[in-house]
């Protein structure tokens, strides 16, 4: 921050309010989670998911500026997320899952998604996954 780079500064303070706001909202929430960064890793997925969206909705518009903004702020909230898992280790986790439940049509895809995303612990987006799940399920 005494860098003086505030396009860092004012991503890192929308991402630090929205951490804030969640766990407001969390606070009276019984349910323990699998892991004590769990929702902080979901803020940070869903604030990243926010930047591409609207990147991608400036430069729909003509708006390169503002699209180079929400960029930069999506590389800086990247930064502080778990590396993806690789196309090898996520088929893996598919296959393990499809085998440990016992999953052999479409119909049991929950079960696998479910065993698949808590394997993951967050170094999945839940679309790859399901799209991973579907393949391996023969959908």
């Amino acid at each position: 921050m005494k860098a003086g780079d505030r396009e860092r500064v004012t991503a890192l303070r929308l991402v630090l309010s929205e951490l804030q706001k969640d766990a407001k909202e969390g606070a009276g929430d019984t349910q323990p989670t699998s892991s004590a960064g769990a929702g902080e890793l979901a803020v940070l997925r869903r604030e990243l998911k926010r930047r591409r969206e609207s990147e991608r909705v400036y430069r729909e518009a003509g708006r390169d500026d503002l699209a180079a903004a929400e960029a930069y702020e999506a590389e800086t909230i990247e930064a502080y997320l778990p590396a993806e898992l690789s196309d090898e280790e996520l088929d893996s986790l598919v296959s393990a899952a499809v085998a440990d439940t016992g999953a052999s049509s479409p119909r049991d895809m929950g079960r696998v998604m479910k065993q698949v995303m808590a394997a993951a612990g967050g170094r999945a987006d839940g679309k790859r996954v399901s799209s991973k799940v579907k393949e391996a399920l023969g959908t």
